[in-house]
C-alpha cells in the first residue's frame, strides 16, 4: 500500500507508548531539541526542532550527537 500523504510518518503509524517516554524535549543553546536518554551522563539528538535552517547545519545539534549533562546546567533544561 502507497499513501501519499504530507502528514509525519508518527501520526500515521503511531510508535509504542514505551518508546516516546524515553524521550525529552530540550532547549539546548537556545534550540529546542528532541532527545533520548542513553545512559547516566549522556543524552542523544533525536530531532531538532525548530524552523531556523542554520541550526540544522550545527553538528553539535545533529541527530545522532550526544549531549552531557554537564553541557545542559543540570536537569533543568529538560521539560
Amino acid at each position: 500500500m502507497i499513501l501519499y500523504t504530507m502528514m509525519p510518518h508518527e501520526l500515521i503509524f503511531p510508535a509504542e507508548a514505551a518508546e516516546e517516554s524515553k524521550h525529552r524535549m530540550i532547549i539546548y543553546q537556545g534550540v529546542s531539541l528532541l532527545v533520548e536518554q542513553i545512559d547516566t551522563d549522556h543524552v542523544q539528538v533525536v530531532r531538532v526542532l525548530s524552523s531556523d535552517p542554520q541550526h540544522y547545519l550545527n553538528e553539535q545539534l545533529c541527530p545522532g550527537a550526544k549531549i552531557s549533562y554537564a553541557n545542559l546546567g543540570g536537569l533543568s533544561a529538560l521539560y
